[in-house]
């Protein structure tokens, strides 16, 4: 009976012991502000101002705030239309497109798939990318690219111009050109032809065509094309 109950007594022990050796493995906790946005907003209509001063309306049917990600961002995934203001809230361009990354830490828009603009004196442009630099405050873009002004159309795989797009450059381009349309940096400034150019080119017009009567042309241009 000894063995029995000394057998007994040391497997209690080797029992106790052995619970108290296991050690339990356990994970970090996930915490879902980790990978979800903390804030998305539907049916956005609402200013965008910077110093009090409004820069630009934005409209969308999703926008996403994520600060959790490298860089933070603001995310609209369902596309966004934009309208670009001045400083005495005159709205100076139209943009649009079908997705949109806002890196609100550098002030940097990038403008993905079927990105449309539309200036208020009539300038087109449309590319599948496009990013508008607000530190720099300058639009560039290194795909394919389409410009259309009141006089011309460019094309070209590289842009770049200002905010106001009153100066711009295109490389590697197809289109119409007037030589003295581009300044020596070989940025485009339109209407820079002289004045004396001009009175002669229509001296040269008159004498071979007669003048025609002036008719009202229709100036709109959608925006979505």
């Amino acid at each position: 009976m000894k063995s029995i109950s000394s057998i007994i007594l040391l497997s209690a022990l080797l029992f106790f012991v052995s619970c108290e050796e296991q050690h339990e493995h356990t994970a970090p906790a996930i915490h879902a502000r980790d990978s979800v946005a903390v804030m998305t907003s539907y049916g956005v209509n609402t200013l965008i101002s910077d110093s009090g001063v409004a820069k630009y309306r934005i409209i969308t049917e999703e926008w996403e705030i994520n600060t959790n990600l490298h860089p933070s961002r603001w995310l609209f995934k369902k596309g966004v239309f934009l309208e670009q203001f001045d400083e005495k809230f005159h709205v100076q361009s139209y943009i649009q497109c079908d997705t949109a990354y806002y890196y609100d830490q550098i002030k940097l828009w990038e403008l993905r798939s079927r990105v449309r603009i539309l200036t208020k004196d009539g300038i087109r442009f449309s590319s599948q990318q496009l990013f508008w630099d607000e530190n720099k405050h300058e639009l560039y873009s290194y795909v394919f690219s389409k410009l259309i002004t009141k006089e011309r159309t460019l094309q070209g795989n590289f842009f770049r111009s200002d905010e106001k797009m009153t100066k711009y450059i295109v490389t590697n381009t197809k289109g119409s050109f007037v030589k003295n349309d581009f300044s020596n940096d070989g940025s485009a400034t339109p209407g820079a032809n002289t004045d004396s150019a001009r009175k002669a080119q229509d001296s040269i017009m008159k004498a071979q065509h007669p003048l025609a009567t002036p008719q009202r042309r229709n100036t709109s241009i959608p925006l979505m094309h």
